[in-house]
């Protein structure tokens, strides 16, 4: 082609780069949890708390990337949504006596079939192991991109995100 000869050719993209915002969730003290229940004990609960996410997931619309033991890597077209779907999950799962702490950031992904990578991921799970017992822990890209929505947050400081280049300025969410 024409095209090709002015230009020269051209493969097909790397991968697919998109905008998402990144939710990581973890159980507060896990293990001990479940040194405390027992193996079968523990595996129910586990698998309600499972299920109650995966509902709230259906209900904002977020997408399951990742299951790990206690831990969910999920994605969403928007950070409002995600926020409320972290606070609604951190309600279902107290009512089973379970804690949880969630990070978010919003940056672009890449996108390779299911998989999703990429520094926003790296930012979003380091973000997600800072958060405190009961906490919704958000980069500053997030609390600026939620702007309007009447989501209020507290001010956690600037910190070094292990891996991650510069210095991020982190929120807690204080009210939905």
């Amino acid at each position: 082609m024409v095209q090709d000869f002015l230009t020269g050719p051209h493969g097909p993209p790397d991968s697919d780069r998109s905008l998402a915002t990144v939710l990581f969730i973890g159980i507060v003290g896990w293990t001990q949890k479940a040194g405390q229940l027992g193996d079968r004990r523990w595996g129910y609960l586990l698998d309600e708390h499972h299920a109650r996410i995966r509902r709230q997931l259906d209900g904002f619309r977020g997408v399951e990337v990742d299951t790990a033991g206690d831990d969910f890597f999920t994605t969403f077209d928007g950070p409002a949504r995600a926020l409320r779907c972290a606070c609604a999950i951190w309600d279902m799962v107290r009512d089973i006596g379970i804690e949880i702490r969630a990070g978010l950031h919003t940056g672009e992904v890449e996108r390779q079939g299911a998989a999703v990578s990429g520094l926003a991921v790296h930012v979003g799970a380091r973000v997600g192991a800072l958060a405190r017992a009961s906490e919704v822990l958000v980069t500053s890209t997030v609390q600026m991109l939620v702007l309007g929505s009447g989501i209020s947050f507290a001010d956690r400081g600037v910190h070094t995100l292990k891996g991650v280049p510069d210095q991020w300025q982190l929120f807690a969410v204080k009210h939905i």
